[in-house]
């Protein structure tokens, strides 16, 4: 296993909770729902996009934080 093995094999254990959660600095809605996440104490943190769309939808969130989901979905798999 060589270091780059390593890298990848790190980038995708990391959750896409967790990941969003890193993503507060960034500007837009992706920013927006990372900040939301921040604040909820029971959002998933490491759950999938599919957990997290469970978790907004019994919160009862507006359709922007599903647009910013799947915009930060799509940009979580490119990574």
């Amino acid at each position: 296993m060589t270091a780059m093995d390593d890298i990848i094999e790190g980038q995708e254990a990391l959750s896409f909770g967790t990941w969003l959660l890193t993503q507060i600095t960034e500007d837009g809605w992706i920013g927006d729902l990372a900040k939301a996440a921040k604040a909820d104490r029971s959002f998933p943190r490491n759950g999938d996009p599919d957990a997290v769309r469970l978790h907004l939808s019994s919160k009862q969130a507006d359709s922007d934080m599903f647009e910013a989901l799947d915009a930060a979905e799509i940009a979580w798999l490119r990574r």
